[in-house]
């Protein structure tokens, strides 16, 4: 029972990560629409560009942070995608 519960979390915890690298890459992609137009970028390759950019920052730090011990605590995963959250408040 024991381990079905921590394969359950791990897969939680996956899940959690996917949906937030998803989230990164639209929010850093569409924060660019303007910008892009302005510097005569297609639109889609700068809202590509910004995306990919925006996954490889929290990526890099989570695994900086899996490199460190072996294992990903939430506080980490939090830490990497606030490093990509420009709209969120610091407490």
């Amino acid at each position: 029972m024991a381990v079905k519960e921590i394969k359950n979390k791990q897969f939680e915890k996956t899940k959690m990560i996917v949906s937030r690298v998803i989230a990164v890459f639209a929010a850093s992609g569409l924060s660019v629409i303007g910008a892009g137009s302005i510097v005569g970028i297609e639109l889609t390759q700068a809202v590509t560009l910004a995306g990919a950019l925006g996954v490889a920052t929290v990526l890099e730090a989570l695994a900086r942070a899996y490199l460190a011990d072996g294992k990903l605590t939430t506080a980490e995963i939090d830490e990497a995608f606030a490093l990509v959250d420009k709209g969120r408040k610091s407490s």
